[in-house]
């Protein structure tokens, strides 16, 4: 069976991708949510600082890790990856770049805001899927205090957030990709789980904007592009609510999450039954003062690896759609007073 182009937007590959291992690395205070004993690796520091002097340099150093431990994992060494597919929030992708180049391996570096996990993985599935490449790495990281710094206010400043405000995760997440078919001059990556676990589709996201200004409200500002991308998907694909055992968004948080029902629903589309957002997943509202719930580039990637991923292998689930969603601002685009669109990518992934 070929690749195939299915609809407007999506694409249906004749041999499913291999997710074959991830590692992931947060810091303490998400190691301290409901999720805590899920990740590969939790910072014990007080600040997040991983032993490096700035907020920037602390996030390479999550990155770092990241790959350390996903190809600790998968019994692989970094010269076996053809290609590493990664971004970050920074600018310049400072993050990714300070943070993987010791690998050597070589790079396509991403902007996706938090929805760069999404990215990754459907740029290192369709190297693969096209013959491209043998193995591949999709990468993610984000740091809540050197986001603060990048986009609002550092945190010396003290500034209050709103409480429809999120809390950028402080984490990364690697994964090792390779053809289910595996014939390349690679060595095959021991399979970290007890099934085998797919890409078998993609649909890519367009960026939407409804007007929204205020960079506080980036659940909002997301919501519809995930409306949009989840819809397509299921048109694309000819398929209803039901054939998905849960549809995962990134990082909507409480108030992006019901934003996104109210659209979807204009659609006569209802997924409320098996929803869920990993910003919401990331952190227990009750105990930590999280406001809207989780975000970043490492809030999605992090969620899928230590514990999404984990419901497939159990055979709790059989296939998921997985959306990380991203706001699409910096701060020169703020201060200009410009809008907020939204991207979301769509990842098919399932038990093979």
């Amino acid at each position: 069976m070929k690749n195939q182009f299915i609809g407007t937007s999506s694409i249906a590959y004749g041999v499913p991708v291999m997710i074959m291992g991830t590692g992931s690395v947060v810091g303490k205070n998400e190691g301290a949510g409901p999720l805590g004993d899920c990740f590969d690796e939790v910072g014990l520091e007080v600040d997040d600082m991983f032993g490096a002097d700035s907020w920037e340099k602390a996030e390479s150093m999550l990155q770092t890790k990241a790959v350390e431990k996903t190809l600790e994992k998968v019994e692989l060494k970094a010269k076996d990856v053809r290609y590493l597919f990664a971004g970050d929030l920074l600018g310049q992708s400072i993050a990714s770049s300070f943070g993987i180049m010791d690998f050597e391996i070589p790079w396509f570096g991403l902007f996706g805001a938090c929805s760069t996990s999404g990215e990754a993985l459907i740029l290192a599935s369709m190297a693969i899927a096209g013959g491209f490449a043998d193995t591949t790495m999709a990468l993610t990281s984000s740091h809540f205090a050197s986001a603060q710094k990048e986009f609002r206010f550092p945190l010396e400043y003290g500034g209050q957030r709103p409480l429809y405000a999120s809390w950028t995760v402080t984490g990364s997440a690697g994964f090792v990709l390779q053809s289910s078919e595996f014939e390349g001059a690679s060595k095959r990556a021991r399979n970290c789980f007890d099934v085998n676990i797919g890409i078998t589709g993609v649909t890519p996201g367009k960026i939407v904007d409804y007007g929204i200004k205020d960079s506080f409200n980036m659940g909002c500002a997301m919501a519809p592009a995930a409306a949009w991308t989840i819809a397509t998907n299921l048109k694309d694909f000819g398929r209803r609510v039901e054939d998905y055992d849960a549809i995962i968004t990134g990082d909507l948080g409480s108030i992006g999450q019901e934003a996104l029902y109210t659209l979807l629903e204009q659609e006569q589309i209802d997924i409320r039954d098996r929803h869920y957002d990993c910003g919401v997943l990331m952190y227990d509202s009750e105990k930590q003062d999280v406001h809207a719930g989780g975000s970043g580039c490492g809030c999605a990637a992090c969620v899928l690896s230590a514990y999404l991923l984990k419901r497939l292998e159990s055979g709790e689930w059989k296939r998921i759609l997985f959306v990380p969603t991203g706001a699409l601002l910096n701060k020169t685009s703020f201060n200009e007073g410009q809008n907020v669109p939204g991207i979301a990518h769509g990842v098919v992934i399932e038990r093979i």
